[in-house]
């Protein structure tokens, strides 16, 4: 029996040609697409969950209460991590961390490579599953002169990862420098980790670095708790709260633990409450995945259900000589299982050979592992696909009576031609919402590369301040603006895209139960006339004002945060330091445009410097680099000038967004591809059932024209069913995406017209080939038997 179930699929797929083969491309490309957008969304949920004690792991939170609401910071007290492990019992271990790993400089001899590190306490290995390969994971951060070094940088350093446990090195940062000794030696961190590093150093170190920094009032430090088993986290969290508090009574500040492997998808908080991050994106093409799979699956079911009227004759027949029509369903989903399966093969080669490409646009470094979470999610999925497209049509053809099929007659013709063209207007309406989401991302992300910032990010080339560079910073930078194409240099703390934060200014006035955030951006001077940003009332920094260590400079928002009058004069207090303004600078965007302008202060340091920055003139960029390099080696022979331009770092703000537009070009153009093949099918049976139709109206005079119209007039009137309940949804969507944005374009009315127009002239064309096809055949042949 199995074996004449297997033999009349054959015989149908083989009698269906057309049908077989609009099927298998339509299914085969969903379940690419699928397969793919699973394989980057297993990537993303998976991230940081490596960690052997990931239910016990957790961040430590801060939520700061200020007169814009409630930040929270990632960072706290460098105390903090410490002082949670000595008082409280439900914590096995806790490390801090200065946070973003920096780039140092590390020196081995003559060798002088640019790496990424942190400062991190001595329990960070028995906290976290990074695999040593050389070193004990309890002593290895122990002593303050430490070193523990990944397997590549070992490489890079000494030629070889074998006896390099008690080498010496040294590292520095910005003036600070310092030897220490190999004690460890670590496997490189995986892809799956959000924070990759080249090496750890003592936390300890940080601490002297910080010197009268370090105190309850300074927020500068991540703390990471691993958690006793079987403590409960919600109980943890409300024995917390007023942690920091507790140690300084004036703070408004309360903490709260999350879950480690959370911080990479949950990293969006809004007004102290968790609201969202990257698992936006997750849940997006998620749902893209389903929406391009069911457009695949409603083909099968439309063309299934077509070619009903060459079949019904088989059914009568199997019917009146004893079939079940539960044999039947079995039948008909069989063919929907087996084209299912077909179709996950050739996905495979079509995944295969795509993710190159799907890795660059995603900046992943997927591969097509057979493993056994990818098999069963292959085969679930397929199992899902078969069932949904064969479904209806099974339950459809099987239901036929079989007096009435023998006579050729279908009792149920027009419920299954409304349940058609329901389908149809479902995937289309699907299409237009991705075809306006793609207009709507394209042009907002058009909106972010070309809105006046107020300032000028272009041809600014950044690096950072290593060795003498260090040392003789304003003689460097002296020589550096003699360089031909240099229109200006200057150097500051971090670049404007990375600005720190403080809630330690106060001013007359202020009141003291409310605390503001503001940036902080430590910088030379001539960096506000490098970066182009207008001075709006007072003066920049400069070399003429001795006292200008003294002063600060504020923006309008900042002005408006302290509520002031004419602030150029005013007095300050700056971590216990009374400052002045000097100057105020017009708004300008130093964050992306995800967020409104922030309160933001500057304060000079002019003798020390992580980055430089040189603004050089434009078409000039090759020769002036050439000259920059050479002049760099000068300075700190063996090293390499590692640069980048600041226009990069702007861009990378929205590098999601991004990706987010390529792929979604991608997906409605498979949407549209996919639904314009079911469209092209329909098209060709519904032309086939009607050609003695055609033939009697061309008899009777007409057109080949009023055939086309004719076969065309339906299909426009679903397209245009589709374009009225597509239009109001996909609003809805893009407005929810774009409501993330403080800067935003205006949703205007030609996104959604050229989105309808576009699937609609795409259905012309599909339909029209087919109808114009119709439209020519020889009366003669319209008219014979068929």
């Amino acid at each position: 029996m199995f074996r004449h179930s297997l033999l009349l699929i054959y015989r149908n797929f083989k009698r269906f040609r057309s049908t077989f083969f609009i099927n298998l491309l339509g299914l085969s490309t969903g379940l690419a697409c699928t397969l793919l957008i699973y394989l980057w969304v297993s990537d993303e949920v998976s991230m940081d969950k490596f960690h052997e004690k990931d239910g016990q792991l957790f961040q430590v939170m801060t939520n700061h209460d200020n007169s814009g609401g409630i930040v929270t910071w990632e960072v706290g007290p460098g105390l903090l991590a410490e002082a949670l492990a000595e008082e409280l019992p439900e914590v096995a271990y806790a490390v801090s961390s200065s946070g973003i790993p920096d780039k140092f400089t590390i020196s081995a001899e003559e060798n002088h490579i640019n790496a990424a590190g942190q400062f991190v306490g001595e329990d960070f290995f028995n906290i976290f599953s990074y695999r040593l390969i050389q070193g004990n994971k309890s002593q290895v951060l122990a002593d303050k002169n430490a070193i523990v070094l990944s397997e590549s940088l070992a490489q890079k350093l000494f030629g070889t990862t074998q006896n390099v446990v008690g080498r010496t090195l040294e590292w520095q940062i910005l003036q600070f420098r310092k030897p220490v000794v190999v004690t460890g030696v670590f496997k490189d961190v995986p892809p799956a980790s959000s924070e990759q590093f080249d090496f750890l150093v003592s936390f300890e170190e940080f601490k002297d670095m910080l010197g009268s920094g370090l105190h309850w009032d300074n927020h500068n430090a991540k703390a990471y708790l691993l958690l006793q088993e079987g403590t409960d986290a919600g109980q943890f969290n409300r024995k917390i709260t007023g942690f920091i508090k507790s140690k300084l009574p004036a703070s408004n500040v309360t903490v709260f633990i999350r879950p480690y492997s959370d911080k990479y998808l949950y990293g969006t908080y809004e007004n102290g409450v968790q609201a969202g991050g990257r698992i936006a994106y997750v849940k997006l093409f998620s749902l893209i995945a389903v929406f391009i799979l069911v457009i695949a699956c409603i083909n099968f079911m439309n063309l299934s259900t077509a070619k009903a009227s060459r079949r019904i004759k088989e059914v009568g027949i199997k019917k009146a000589m004893g079939a079940s029509r539960e044999s039947l369903v079995l039948q008909y989903m069989g063919e929907s299982m087996l084209m299912a399966f077909a179709s996950l093969i050739l996905a495979l080669v079509l995944a295969e050979l795509s993710l190159a490409t799907f890795n660059q646009i995603t900046g992943k470094q997927l591969v097509l592992s057979f493993d056994t979470h990818f098999v069963l999610a292959a085969l679930g999925i397929t199992l899902i696909t078969g069932l949904l497209a064969g479904s209806y049509p099974a339950l459809y053809l099987s239901g036929f009576k079989p007096a009435t099929v023998l006579r050729g007659k279908l009792d149920s013709l027009g419920g299954e031609l409304w349940a058609r063209k329901g389908l149809v207007v479902f995937q289309f309406t699907l299409s237009i919402i991705l075809i306006v989401a793609v207009l709507v991302i394209y042009k907002q992300i058009e909106y972010v590369q070309t809105k006046n910032l107020g300032y000028n990010k272009d041809n600014i080339v950044y690096f950072n301040a290593e060795g003498s560079v260090q040392e003789k910073l304003e003689t460097f930078l002296s020589e550096v603006r003699k360089v031909p194409g240099v229109v200006n240099a200057s150097s500051g703390g971090s670049i404007i895209t990375d600005v720190g934060s403080t809630i330690g200014l106060s001013w007359p006035g202020k009141n003291p139960e409310e605390d503001v955030a503001f940036q902080v951006l430590s910088v030379n001077y001539d960096m506000i006339e490098t970066l182009g940003i207008q001075v709006k009332a007072g003066r920049a920094f400069s070399r003429k004002f001795a006292t200008d260590t003294a002063r600060i400079i504020v923006n309008d928002a900042a002005v408006k945060a302290m509520g002031m009058q004419d602030p150029v004069g005013k007095a300050v207090n700056l971590w216990g330091e009374d400052k002045k303004i000097v100057g105020v600078v017009k708004d300008f965007h130093f964050q992306s445009l995800h967020e409104h302008v922030k309160p933001l202060l500057f304060r000079l340091e002019s003798d020390k410097a992580m980055k430089v920055m040189a603004k050089i003139e434009a078409g000039k960029e090759k020769e002036t680099l050439d000259q920059l390099q050479q002049l760099y080696k000068a300075y700190n022979p063996g090293f390499v000038l590692d640069y980048r331009f600041l226009n990069e770092d702007y861009q990378q703000l929205y590098a999601a967004e991004r990706r987010v537009a390529v792929l979604s070009r991608y997906f409605a153009g498979l949407a549209i591809l996919i639904s314009c093949l079911g469209l092209f099918g329909l098209a060709a049976f519904t032309a086939e059932r009607r050609l003695k139709e055609i033939g009697v109206r061309k008899v009777l005079g007409a057109s080949e024209f009023n055939i086309v119209y004719l076969l065309s007039s339906d299909f426009t009137k679903l397209v245009l069913a589709s374009i009225l309940a597509a239009l109001p949804l996909s609003f809805l969507l893009v407005k929810y995406w774009l409501d993330n944005f403080a800067y935003r374009i205006d949703l205007e009315a030609w996104y959604f017209i050229s989105a309808g127009l576009a699937a609609l002239l795409i259905a012309w064309f599909t339909v029209g080939m087919q109808a114009i096809k119709a439209a020519r055949i020889n009366t003669v042949q319209c008219l014979k038997d068929v």
